[in-house]
């Protein structure tokens, strides 16, 4: 009854309820939620602001950097202002169109940012398998492209997952049980066949995440190929920790969205509350994360940074 209660009479709106459950402690999760979310975007803004001072650092592995934090910063800039002012002004109506278009750019970023960690993979293939031939392999102009192709991928394969929900019928109940219009969020509220539009979800997901998935482990079984043809311990070790912060990312990254769309399709026994602050934390995780592990692990960015603030 509730649910009904919160309809809103214009049709061409939904209603986000924020996390089912937990509509008193909304005040208290914004607190975390808003500090991680500033605390993280000085931190990504402060270190494209570094990279793009240092001129010794415009080489392709911080060019590549610097796409994963804008995907980072525009997956989470999608959904987090919406989400706050959710928790804190109780603003929960969001017009249809509105909806459709964050849905787009969040679920269109986190196919960029997939694309992005497979352009990684590549360049951490050919810094240990080829190292002679990086420079002339992996230029900026041709990690650009790559970028490019990512995003025109991105574009063509998640374009029809919000034309594919504006086909669909809403009846009396436009109540969707998220802090964002996430897809199968808002599919599930419609009275009519979405059979199409659970298809392509996982048909797009399966191309997307998937072969990214398939090129990475190719990337790096190739790599452990070769640092297996290497005799020399120390060698082994050094060419390991080249990749050790794109590993670290990719976990970051994948773990909590495969878990988090898993959950949502089939983990029907967990609670609404816990899936839904799970599928909000996944959206930080990233952008908190991602900058400090390649603070911690490149020595030469860590250096720039550290510079950098010294001056100020």
């Amino acid at each position: 009854m509730a649910a009904f209660n919160l309809t809103p009479p214009d049709p061409s709106t939904f209603i986000l309820n924020g996390i089912p459950g937990l509509e008193d402690a909304h005040i208290w999760i914004s607190i975390p939620f808003s500090m991680i979310y500033i605390i993280s975007l000085l931190g990504n803004f402060t270190l494209l602001f570094v990279v793009s001072k240092e001129q010794t650092l415009h080489k392709p592995m911080f060019l590549l950097l610097c796409m994963l934090v804008f995907t980072d910063i525009g997956i989470c800039t999608s959904v987090m202002p919406k989400a706050l002012c959710i928790f804190w002004f109780h603003s929960k109506s969001i017009t249809v169109d509105g909806c459709l278009t964050q849905m787009f750019f969040l679920h269109g970023i986190v196919s960029m940012q997939s694309a992005v960690l497979v352009v990684m993979a590549f360049d951490r293939y050919v810094a240990i398998c080829d190292p002679l031939r990086y420079d002339t392999i992996l230029t900026n102009a041709r990690v650009a492209t790559l970028g490019l192709v990512g995003l025109v991928r991105a574009v063509v394969l998640v374009l029809p997952v919000p034309l594919l929900v504006r086909r669909l019928p809403f009846c009396t109940n436009r109540v969707i049980l998220h802090t964002y219009c996430e897809h199968m969020a808002v599919v599930k509220l419609s009275c009519g066949d979405t059979t199409l539009n659970q298809m392509y979800s996982l048909v797009i997901t399966f191309i997307i995440i998937g072969s990214d998935l398939i090129l990475i482990g190719l990337s790096y079984g190739l790599i452990i190929r070769a640092v297996l043809m290497i005799s020399s311990k120390r060698t082994h070790q050094k060419a390991l920790n080249t990749c050790t912060a794109h590993i670290c990312v990719m976990l970051v990254s994948y773990t909590p969205y495969l878990f988090s769309g898993l959950t949502h399709r089939f983990g029907h026994g967990i609670a609404a509350h816990v899936h839904i602050l799970l599928a909000n934390i996944y959206l930080l995780l990233p952008l908190m994360f991602n900058p400090i592990i390649y603070g911690i692990k490149t020595k030469e960015l860590r250096e720039k940074v550290v510079k950098c603030i010294c001056r100020m």
